[in-house]
């Protein structure tokens, strides 16, 4: 039976977190939609929660953050829970393996090494002692473990600086600039000439060495991406409210109208940019 004293206390915590998802899954009391899931049907859900995470985090919300960052943690109590009905694992096994990971990374603040070292070297020590890791895991690969359900651009950037530590790299980006160059002609030509599959693997590899170009310039092409998307959606509502106070919607203007609107968008974000620069 689900501890209603623990459920219902508004300082109980993690225990009451953790009872909550208990209660939830209960075969003869939980909830209908809970029981049918599944760690593959909730799986999307955390996908979806740690952007959101990530979003508040953009926006500046802390406010809103502490509740994502509550949906994330929501998300990770209910596989352990799933985990613990069938045997694998419980949630006190997943924050004691966090635990020990980090112990066993950070042997400049938990065990014997010095602290004195560069970021550089720190990062440099971390990758080997990951490697060690895979190792023991059986995965002897230098791609081994880059997990298939990441974001395309964040996987392909993992699998070039995996592939980058044993030196199969550009040494420098005039080759990778070079690259992108050949494989925007590929594309052309696919376009022109091959089937739509054709078209959409060139089109990949263009996206990949664009990746590549980011991770030599060091720019995380999934926060570039995203903040291209927050700049196309600010500009977009200006078109939106500039319209609508000519008693307009987007789908009665034009082309050449709405362009004009885009453009006095830009020109603010350049002035506020401008602005920043000279403070």
């Amino acid at each position: 039976m689900a501890d209603e004293s623990l459920i219902h206390d508004p300082k109980g915590g993690m225990p009451r977190l953790l009872a909550i998802m208990r209660a939830l899954r209960d075969p003869a009391h939980g909830c209908p939609w809970d029981l049918e899931q599944d760690f593959a049907s909730i799986a999307p859900y955390t996908i979806e929660e740690a952007y959101e995470v990530a979003d508040a985090i953009a926006r500046e919300d802390w406010e809103d953050l502490k509740g994502e960052l509550g949906d994330l943690l929501f998300q990770s109590v209910f596989h352990a829970q799933m985990a613990e009905e069938a045997g694998y694992f419980r949630f006190d096994d997943v924050a004691n393996t966090m635990s020990d990971k980090m112990v066993s990374r950070h042997p400049h603040v938990f065990g014997p090494e010095s602290r004195e070292k560069t970021a550089e070297q720190q990062t440099a020590d971390w990758e080997k002692i990951k490697a060690t890791e895979r190792a023991g895991k059986t995965q002897n690969g230098v791609l081994d473990g880059v997990a298939l359900g990441l974001p395309a651009l964040m996987r392909a950037v993992k699998l070039q600086k995996r592939a980058a530590r044993v030196g199969f790299d550009w040494p420098d980006d005039g080759q990778v600039l070079a690259k992108l160059t050949e494989e925007i002609a590929e594309l052309k030509d696919a376009r022109q000439n091959l089937s739509s599959d054709d078209v959409e693997d060139e089109f990949g590899d263009l996206l990949f060495v664009m990746a590549n170009l980011a991770r030599h310039w060091g720019i995380d092409p999934e926060a570039a991406l995203r903040r291209a998307n927050t700049k196309f959606t600010r500009r977009f509502h200006h078109i939106e409210t500039r319209l609508a106070a000519l008693g307009k919607t987007p789908e009665q203007s034009n082309l050449d109208e709405m362009d004009g609107y885009w453009n006095e968008a830009r020109a603010s974000d350049r002035a506020a940019r401008a602005g920043k620069l000279s403070e």
